[in-house]
């Protein structure tokens, strides 16, 4: 057994296949981590209870007395609303639930929050990574779907429906007629995620007959599109162009509507570095309103654990309030 001493604060990242749990202390450094699955059967009613266990039995392992939890803060993948209640979730089977409501009555009383995933992960970046010492920033996460997170002076932005930031749904995408997951065609997500790379690259291998090292290939990931322009393939860097034109131009109509400082991004595409970074500046330069051209892009700092901090950082900024 070992001991964590003083006050520390759950950050809890809830994901389709597994939850995150992390302990930090008040100032933010982690302190410990680990993973529990993520039981999603019979409408994921297990899920708070595992976690509410799984709080008890960490608390017991490090030594962790109730007066010294702070509070606990929870990412979940679905809209949110600032008063922890969530408007759906899908992939955990959720309809609307109150998230933070319910972990206080499983964990004696301690005071909980919860937001959207996108949005912890942009808090967790703005309190521990790329975007520190920013008084605002959005954070852009290229995976299988795009997701962002809207910060403004320090807070996050919700939105009246839990629906702030759903950069990835606006509709910007000409030319489309395979419906996007959230039933709408034409969102900035079908052309500018991971998957929205991988579709785009085989719809224009199956329009031309130029050359590329992905023709022929069953099954290809967005990493090898990626690759493949990196080393002169220009089927594959005309793809990736336009994705990142696409990511650009939703940059851009973000910056009419924020103006942040800066554009954190993340997920596994932001792993190209400055090959694919380089080209959604270029183009943002070119869309953006002349007085917002400056803003930073730069890439994500705290990867996979950027949902625990910005679930801690919730949850402690709540309490702040």
């Amino acid at each position: 057994m070992t001991k964590i001493e003083g006050k520390i604060v759950f950050g809890i990242d809830i994901g389709g296949t597994s939850v995150k749990c992390g302990i930090f202390s008040r100032e933010g450094e982690l302190l410990y981590k680990d993973e529990i699955p993520t039981r999603t059967q019979e409408a994921g009613r297990f899920i708070l209870e595992d976690i509410s266990r799984h709080i008890a039995e960490l608390s017991e392992k490090n030594s962790i007395e109730k007066a010294d939890v702070l509070g606990i803060g929870y990412g979940v993948p679905g809209p949110v609303q600032e008063d922890g209640v969530v408007n759906g979730c899908v992939n955990l089977g959720w309809g609307k639930i109150d998230v933070a409501e319910q972990s206080r009555k499983l964990n004696g009383g301690i005071a909980s929050a919860a937001g959207n995933d996108a949005n912890v992960a942009a808090l967790g970046e703005f309190w521990r990574g790329a975007g520190r010492g920013a008084k605002s920033m959005l954070m852009i996460t290229v995976g299988t779907g795009l997701g962002c997170g809207v910060i403004v002076n320090g807070r996050v932005v919700f939105g009246a429906h839990g629906a702030g930031g759903e950069l990835g749904h606006i509709p910007l995408v000409s030319g489309l007629t395979e419906p996007c997951n959230c039933g709408k065609t034409g969102c900035l997500e079908q052309a500018a995620s991971a998957t929205g790379i991988i579709r785009a690259a085989q719809r224009k291998l199956k329009e031309s007959d130029e050359p590329s090292v992905l023709r022929g290939k069953d099954d290809f990931m967005a990493k090898d599109v990626v690759d493949a322009a990196r080393n002169g393939d220009a089927l594959a860097d005309e793809v990736l162009n336009y994705s990142c034109r696409y990511l650009a131009q939703g940059l851009a109509v973000a910056a009419g509507v924020v103006d942040p400082e800066m554009y954190v991004i993340g997920g596994g595409v932001s792993k190209a570095g400055d090959f694919y970074l380089d080209k959604i500046r270029s183009a943002y330069r070119e869309l953006a309103f002349y007085a917002s051209r400056d803003a930073k892009i730069v890439q994500a700092a705290l990867g996979n654990d950027a949902g625990m901090y910005g679930a801690a950082r919730l949850v402690l900024g709540s309490m702040e309030a």
